[in-house]
């Protein structure tokens, strides 16, 4: 098996010969490369040759179109502060919807020509000629409660879940449907699967999640897969509250972050469900060692027993040594997936 056909096996419910490593690489695939993160995450020629040739090196399995979180938010006409060296920032205090009577005349994203979005759209067509079919191409777009975070900012929406959750509805509704439409662009566009970041959907209780949140998140699941793709859930933070809502989406994977156990996310998500992750990783992924990664990598896969990925709890840091990183490869490739 190649790569390609390796993780669409362990996602189309089969059995790999091995099992398939994931992990997420933005900051340290530009650093691998040796360029600076501002042309990483504005260029996607930056981009894709990063993506390529830290995959190569290393021998993950796929590449990625992500970057930072604020692709959307950016063509919708939100103010970033840009760095050298680092991700884009976007300041609560400037946040595009802090008078949400703006929500109305915000443009669609099939309108923006040239932004940022279709730069992603172009980086996934550019990763897909330079993989072709041997490794998976993942394009990426964010999630109901991240994208309203971005727009609306961050405290702002929290307090809207009860002061406003008419506006909240409208918010949820106008990003959903804007993400539909990005992340079918990417799946025609080459796009084995689409990464859903929602990470701001581990701040909500059990309670808004279910009511706001998880309604948003289940309208594009199933978008993207009746488009053709697939959905990889990636949540930052502690979801311990809200896993089995996450597992009641249908994702073809959800990612794990590491304050999660993954012998509870398996109880909840049920025997069906492909996880990724979940190693701490700065802990034990950047500031350990490759005997005590490759320990804690088989604790996850023993707690997840089958239709398991290898990856780090969230993104590979910045500074992790490659002994580190190969430490993960080495465990994917010697391990069966049951």
């Amino acid at each position: 098996m190649n790569s390609r056909e390796r993780v669409l096996t362990a996602l189309n419910g089969g059995v790999p010969d091995r099992l398939p490593c994931l992990p997420i690489t933005m900051m340290f695939a530009a650093d691998a490369a040796g360029v600076r993160y501002a042309g990483y995450a504005r260029d996607h020629r930056v981009l894709a040759e990063a993506q390529v040739r830290t995959a190569e090196q290393f021998g993950f399995d796929y590449v990625s179109a992500i970057s930072d979180p604020a692709r959307e938010a950016a063509d919708f006409g939100a103010k970033l502060t840009w760095f050298e060296d680092q991700p884009p920032d976007l300041s609560e205090a400037d946040s595009l919807l802090a008078d949400k009577a703006l929500l109305g005349r915000l443009p669609r994203l099939d309108d923006v020509r040239g932004g940022r979005t279709e730069d992603r759209i172009r980086g996934v067509e550019l990763l897909r000629r330079r993989v072709g079919e041997e490794k998976l191409v993942e394009g990426w777009v964010e999630g109901p409660c991240a994208e309203a975070a971005d727009l609306r900012g961050i405290n702002r929406l929290m307090l809207d879940f009860t002061d406003d959750p008419e506006f909240v509805r409208e918010l949820f509704e106008f990003v959903v449907e804007n993400g539909i439409s990005f992340a079918r662009a990417q799946t025609a566009a080459g796009a084995d699967i689409i990464g859903v970041g929602d990470a701001a959907a581990s701040l909500v209780g059990p309670r808004l999640y279910e009511e706001f949140v998880w309604p948003a998140e289940k309208r594009l699941v199933e978008a993207i897969q009746a488009g053709g793709g697939r959905v990889r859930l990636h949540i930052c933070g502690n979801t311990r509250r809200i896993l089995g809502g996450m597992g009641r989406l249908g994702c073809d994977l959800i990612d794990l972050d590491f304050p999660v156990p993954v012998r509870e996310a398996r109880e909840k998500m049920g025997p069906r469900q492909v996880l990724a992750g979940n190693i701490d990783p700065v802990r034990v992924l950047r500031d350990g060692t490759p005997e005590g990664i490759s320990e804690a990598i088989g604790a996850c896969h023993r707690e997840a027993g089958a239709r398991y990925i290898v990856a780090a709890g969230c993104e590979v840091p910045r500074g992790t040594p490659h002994a580190n990183v190969r430490a993960l490869v080495e465990y994917a490739r010697s391990h069966a997936p049951v």
